[in-house]
């Protein structure tokens, strides 16, 4: 249950992330509020998380899906480049979260 508890807070850390890119530096209020509100619940899970994982391997894995998803969004939504060897870091991201899950224990 706390991997699926983690995946859901590395979820809404993409969520907050985008949301600081809509939110034009905090400048729109309902962006904000939706970033804001997001980032909170995502700190919440991953704290709930933490309580059976490993603090290095849960946040590790957090950051990480955070980093993939905002990365593939990026590319998607904002037009950043998809150039191979980007892609391949991302995948190397994707790697170590699988690595972490499989030899954390857990």
């Amino acid at each position: 249950m706390a991997w699926l508890v983690l995946f859901v807070a590395g979820i809404l850390e993409i969520g907050w992330a985008i949301g600081l890119k809509y939110s034009e530096g905090f400048t729109r209020p309902l962006p904000t509020a939706v970033t804001l509100v997001v980032a909170l619940a995502s700190f919440f899970l991953l704290s709930v998380a933490m309580r059976s994982l490993p603090v290095g391997t849960a946040y590790a894995v957090w950051t990480g899906i955070g980093a993939v998803g905002t990365a593939l969004l990026g590319i998607v939504l904002f037009g950043e480049p998809a150039t191979a060897a980007r892609l391949a870091c991302i995948a190397l991201i994707v790697a170590g979260i699988v690595g972490l899950k499989v030899f954390s224990g857990g």
